[in-house]
Parts: C-alpha cells; sequence; structure tokens
C-alpha cells in the first residue's frame, strides 16, 4: 500500500501557515473543545446578555480590539454573515466584508488561492463561503490566518453546527443521548453533514427522514458513522435509516423525539424539480404522540417546509437557534485569535483525531480524480492550486483531500518504487504499473 506523503503542491507549497488553526469540519474540533467553546459562550450571554430575551447579545466587549474578521461570501448568505460580523463587533473588533461575487475580483476570473493571500494582509481571521465542496480547504492552504468554513458547497457547515448543538443543550440541558429525528434534503444539506457527525460523537440516537427518494445521505457520509464514527445503521439507508453508538446501549427513547431537525430543499444544489412531494412539518405534524416534547430545529430559511403556526409554540426552537449564532461565534473567534486566557485553540495542533489518515499525493495523469464533480480540483480556476490528493482510509478506499468524498474499491500498484491507487488492474497495467494483491474484504 501506498506509504504517506506530504501533501505538496505543483506550486510551491505555502510554509508561512504551518502551524494556524483552521476550521474546516466540525470533525476539526475535538468534543472538549466544543464544550469549552459552549462554556465561553454561556459566559457571553450571562455577561452580555439582553436582560429580557435571553437568547439575545446586547452588549459589546473590548476584547477584540484592534482585530479585524473578514468575510468572504460567494454564495447568498443571511444569518452566517452577518451574525460573524455581530460576533466580531460585539467583541469589540472589526469586519470587512466580499459579499457579491458579481462586484469582487472574481468576476475577472481571480482564483480563490489569490484571493485569500490577498486577504490575509487586511485581516486577521477569515470566514468562507464558496459553492464548491473542499474550497475552504484549499483557502486554509494559502491563508496566513485562521480560516473558518462558511459553508462550502455540499460538504459541511461546521459553524451552524455549532450552533445546532448549543441549541440543543440549552433546551435540552445536555448533548449526549439525545434522540434526533433529520427531515429533509439529507443529501443536499451541508448543514446535516456537519450535524450527523458531531451528533453520533456526542451518543445520539440518529433517525434520518429525506424528504424524497434521492435526497438521502451520501454514501460516503453514512460509511463514517458507520465504520469511523461506531454507529451502528438499523434500517434501510436510502428511507428510514437509524444510527446509534454500536458498542453501547443509546439512553435515547426511540419513542420520544428530543428534537425534530428540519432542512430546506436544496434547490441550488438540485437540476431537477423534487420538490413536488417535500415534507411540511405543521402543528398537526407535532400533535402525535412521539413529538408532544420536540424541539423543533431549522438551520434556516424556511422556503414553506415549516409551518408558520409553529413559531409561537415553545418547541419552536429557530429563532433562538438563529440568535445563537452570534454567542457561538464569538467564543469561535475568541478562541482561534486567543483573546482570552484558558479559551485559545492554539494548543491543540489537530483536532478531532479519528480523522486523521496518512495523505498520498498521486499524478493525475494516471487518471484518478475525485469523482465529486463539485469539488474544488476540478474548478477551472482554483483547481490548478490544488493537489491530487487523497487520505488513504484503507487500502482499497481513499477520501478526497478536500471534499472529503470517498472512492471505493480501489487497488493499489507499483513502479519503480512509486505506489498508486488504480479502479481496476487493467488500468495500473495501462500505466506500467503491477498491482499489489487486493485486501480482504
Amino acid at each position: 500500500m501506498p506509504q504517506k506523503k506530504s501533501a505538496k503542491k505543483s506550486t510551491a507549497k505555502r510554509t508561512a501557515n504551518q502551524g494556524l488553526r483552521h476550521i474546516t469540519s466540525i470533525n476539526d474540533l475535538t468534543n472538549s473543545e466544543i464544550e469549552t467553546l459552549f462554556a465561553a459562550a454561556d459566559r457571553y450571554l450571562s455577561e452580555l446578555g439582553h436582560s429580557a430575551v435571553k437568547h439575545r447579545i446586547a452588549r459589546s466587549a473590548k476584547i477584540a480590539a484592534g482585530k479585524i474578521l473578514a468575510t468572504l461570501f460567494y454564495e447568498p448568505s443571511t444569518r452566517t454573515r452577518l451574525s460573524f460580523e455581530s460576533a466580531a463587533l460585539r467583541l469589540g473588533g472589526g469586519t470587512i466584508s466580499s459579499s457579491d461575487p458579481a462586484t469582487s475580483s472574481a468576476a475577472k476570473g481571480e482564483s480563490l488561492a489569490d484571493t485569500v493571500r490577498v486577504i490575509s494582509s487586511y485581516a486577521d481571521v477569515l470566514v468562507i463561503r464558496h459553492p464548491r465542496d473542499g474550497a475552504a480547504k484549499l483557502a486554509s492552504e494559502f491563508a496566513d490566518i485562521p480560516v473558518i468554513n462558511g459553508g462550502d458547497g455540499a460538504h459541511e457547515h461546521p459553524t451552524q453546527t455549532l450552533c445546532d448543538l448549543f441549541t440543543l443543550r440549552r433546551e435540552k440541558s445536555s448533548l449526549k443521548g439525545l434522540n434526533v429525528v433529520i427531515s429533509g434534503d439529507l443529501k443536499g444539506s451541508r448543514t446535516v453533514h456537519s450535524f450527523v457527525y458531531a451528533l453520533a460523537r456526542f451518543a445520539a440516537r440518529i433517525e434520518m427522514m429525506p424528504g424524497a427518494l434521492g435526497m438521502e445521505l451520501p454514501g460516503h457520509v453514512d460509511w463514517r458513522l458507520r465504520e469511523e464514527l461506531g454507529q451502528r445503521r438499523d434500517g434501510d439507508a436510502r428511507r428510514d435509516a437509524v444510527y446509534v453508538a454500536a458498542k453501547k446501549p443509546s439512553r435515547a427513547k426511540p419513542d420520544v423525539v428530543d428534537i425534530l431537525y428540519m432542512t430546506r430543499f436544496q434547490k441550488e444544489r438540485w437540476s431537477d424539480t423534487q420538490r413536488n412531494d417535500y415534507p411540511t412539518v405543521d402543528k398537526a405534524f407535532l400533535a402525535t404522540g412521539r413529538y408532544k416534547h420536540a424541539s423543533v430545529l431549522h438551520p434556516l430559511p424556511r422556503v414553506g417546509e415549516l409551518s408558520t403556526e409553529l413559531d409561537e409554540m415553545p418547541g419552536a426552537a429557530y429563532f433562538r437557534q438563529a440568535a445563537y449564532g452570534v454567542p457561538v461565534r464569538m467564543a469561535l473567534i475568541a478562541a482561534l485569535l486567543d483573546l482570552e486566557p484558558g479559551l485559545s485553540l492554539k494548543k491543540f495542533a489537530k483536532g478531532f483525531e479519528a480523522s486523521e489518515y496518512p495523505v498520498h499525493v498521486q499524478p493525475r495523469e494516471l487518471g484518478l480524480d475525485c469523482p465529486n464533480p463539485n469539488c474544488i480540483t476540478h474548478d477551472e480556476h482554483d483547481g490548478k492550486y490544488t493537489t491530487n490528493g487523497f487520505y488513504v482510509v484503507r487500502p482499497d478506499r481513499l477520501r478526497c483531500f478536500y471534499c472529503e468524498t470517498d472512492i471505493e474499491d480501489l487497488l493499489s500498484a507499483t513502479k519503480d518504487g512509486d505506489d498508486a491507487f488504480f479502479a481496476s488492474e487493467s488500468a495500473a497495467r495501462k500505466s506500467g504499473y503491477r498491482a499489489h494483491a487486493r485486501a480482504a474484504e
């Protein structure tokens, strides 16, 4: 099997950013780090919160004086961009923003790599949203400041998951052992992908309810839940999958739903019109036995899947969830910039250790690329800045270094001491490589 190699770039590998802490995935944070961030967010709500509206930050501190947060958004955003900018201002810092690609140098064809190198000279921390999966990871390779993923394609949205988890904790007093039902577009929703990884790590029972056929969890997300995060899947992955911890019984009660997490139809990620049968949650739905005491979460915006008649119900937590974006993101900014004693993320070099795999870089001329057509590696302008790099998950399974899409059922081969992966033995022979024996299933 190929040996560990560095993710060496075709262009000069950046060295100035070595040792920086970036948040491109929820798995860049350990459980204990998440709890530390939440303790800080609780404190901000207590010290700076509104006297009558308990979920709202109403005053400002001065600990970030002289610091600047930059938001670089290639896709529309209201809550993520404004809550990050509010968070920076509430900490006493400043903000700069590029929120419309049509009026930025992206319209001239400037690469993301060049843009973030420039912004690194203007700010102290960068939040990026981009339509390409893996764009945040690419940005982190070229930035000289911490990069936070504000949503990249259908990949992940880690800070939304922090807001979701914080809301769960405030609504239900604990993150562990909850029964969470997730409904809607599970394939196209990056918020769901980050969320299920985190829920599994906090020992939740996760029940999936796709909004329509074809909207179930992507195969590589399902695989990671089962093979890396210790989940047993009951039911059909395409319809009604339930994930529970395989090695220890869950404390969650299947007949009592603690959280209903609803997502919208991701029309920007679909080329067809599969919205006709998309579910709607209303009072009648929540009146059924399992959902009577459930809190309802939604990353917003909603586009018809949540009835407005729910808004005044005690369990409707989605506007509180959006408000919690400010204290949670305040805590994350403060931690990345080392603004408070005991809150720094700098001492944690690698984050969630279970995500660590050796990296293999393979010449593109050998014919193996990321299979995700929306991966940043396939971008007209930015693809040339990426390596053809993969995490070696198993001898027959690779994971894209950028978008984390898996390639399955591969074989490894060798030629003159160099190792590579191929989809078939004939493909290996065509390139002059001799296949190793396949690993046993």
